[in-house]
């Protein structure tokens, strides 16, 4: 049985040499046929192979939906869509869908519907002084870790400016980056002053001087000054004004955002000079005046000073007919501006990999080349330091010398009414400022109802 055994296993190896000779002499007698088949073969399968490797090696992009706000005119909204087109084209795993979302109070109300219905946007723009908000809802996420993770993170931080990097803050800790920041400047027309007989190099500076100047310049074709008195925007307005006539160094609200000062007699006194500015001087239209309706009129000469923001300095600058110039909002006591703009969130609650890839874009969107073509582009404030070494800064504040005003007033600057439930309270203040405005109310009748209100509602934060 094993002799048989081992001549069956003898037999098979014989036959496989034989196969392997047949098919040698093959290839030898034709070259042109099957090798080529077999050649051909191996292509495939190697060619099979790469695209299975390459289908393994390559992903989708992480895609990131960006909430953004535009609420100054020109083409921000589209200068945002290109600084979102550049970062996808440099970075190809990761994808930034930007969806316009009105003004400021729109955004805010979306960013809240998406997250309620679970579909939050992973990165967004919202109003500086929403921080208290955005940190007590838990809708942003604070970006301590990620600034501490990085290796440039410190010194990203320390470049931005003192007075924007202020409203970043909740509780020692950091919510936002500025993006989209503002001041708030006056807007002259000089033409309408030599007109007047007054010195086109030689704006206001006090409160007296504004109610002076306004009365030369005022005649039935044009009014001398105006300011947007609208929901959403006195409070800007009215921030300005406060610091402006403090005693005491207070501004409208607690550093932490849970009490505010509205009936102080300095902010009482501020609003009756708004509505002297109406009603006994008669320099300023009646009513509501709309934020978005004073650029227009601005340029179409029907009223030759505004106090509007830095963020509508390219929209003035290309379409005045005339000459302007910018200058410090006027002080009484003292010099005051509020700033303002949106910063950049993160959204809470995103997976790791959203929240690297959100942490990379806002760098992008912040780094000092476009921080500084963004000024450029529409009139906001360079947000960084590094910024004003630049070229780009330099010349542009020697050929548009108005746009520099706004970074020489940053030192009298400080951050808008900002508190917990920042949205209720603007309302509060708002609506009684309106109240007043339209003689329903007088000054003191108006901000003793706000601070009433107020109070009531900050106080579930104390």
């Amino acid at each position: 049985m094993n002799q048989l055994r081992r001549l069956m296993a003898l037999s098979f190896v014989l036959l496989m040499g034989v196969s392997v000779l047949l098919t040698g002499c093959s290839k030898n007698t034709d070259n042109s046929g099957k090798d080529e088949t077999k050649v051909e073969t191996k292509d495939e399968t190697k060619v099979e192979k790469s695209d299975s490797e390459k289908s393994d090696s390559v992903k989708e992009p992480i895609k990131l939906t960006f909430y953004y706000p535009v609420n100054v005119g020109g083409s921000a909204a589209q200068l945002i869509e290109d600084i979102c087109t550049q970062f996808n084209a440099e970075n190809p795993d990761v994808f930034i869908e930007a969806v316009y979302t009105g003004n400021y109070d729109d955004t805010v109300t979306k960013i809240q519907t998406a997250m309620q219905g679970g579909t939050p946007p992973d990165v967004f723009v919202t109003l500086a002084n929403q921080r208290f908000t955005m940190a007590s809802t838990e809708m942003a996420m604070p970006l301590d870790e990620l600034i501490a993770a990085d290796e440039e993170g410190q010194a990203y931080i320390d470049d931005f400016l003192p007075g924007f990097m202020e409203d970043s803050y909740v509780d020692g800790k950091i919510y936002s980056i500025p993006f989209q920041r503002s001041t708030e400047i006056m807007y002259y027309n000089k033409d309408l002053f030599e007109k007047a007989g007054l010195d086109p190099e030689s704006p206001p500076t006090t409160w007296d001087e504004l109610v002076e100047y306004s009365q030369k310049l005022t005649n039935d074709e044009c009014f001398g000054v105006g300011l947007a008195l609208n929901s959403g925007s006195a409070q800007w307005q009215f921030t300005g004004f406060s610091l402006e006539n403090t005693s005491d160094g207070r501004m409208l609200m607690s550093e932490d955002g849970k009490e505010v000062y509205f009936d102080t007699p300095d902010n009482i006194e501020a609003l009756q000079f708004w509505l002297d500015l109406q009603n006994k001087y008669k320099v300023m239209a009646t009513g509501v005046i709309q934020w978005t309706d004073l650029p227009t009129q601005f340029l179409a000469q029907e009223v030759a000073m505004i106090y509007h923001t830095t963020g509508n300095m390219a929209n003035i600058n290309s379409n005045a007919t005339f000459e302007f110039g910018t200058c410090f909002m006027p002080g009484n006591k003292q010099l005051g501006a509020p700033t303002g703009g949106g910063n950049l969130y993160i959204a809470n609650g995103i997976s790791e990999d959203r929240v690297q890839a959100a942490w990379r874009f806002i760098k992008f969107a912040t780094d000092t080349t476009r921080a500084s073509q963004w000024a450029l582009d529409t009139g906001y404030v360079p947000t960084r330091k590094s910024c004003f070494e630049t070229d780009m800064i330099k010349t542009y504040y020697e050929e548009v010398p108005q746009a520099k005003v706004a970074f020489e007033q940053l030192p009298y600057a400080r951050p808008e009414l900002t508190t917990y439930d920042a949205a209720q309270i603007w309302r509060i203040l708002n609506d009684n400022i309106q109240a007043a405005v339209v003689g329903d109310m007088t000054a003191e009748e108006a901000l003793k109802n706000a601070q009433m209100e107020a109070d009531e509602v900050l106080a579930e934060y104390k």
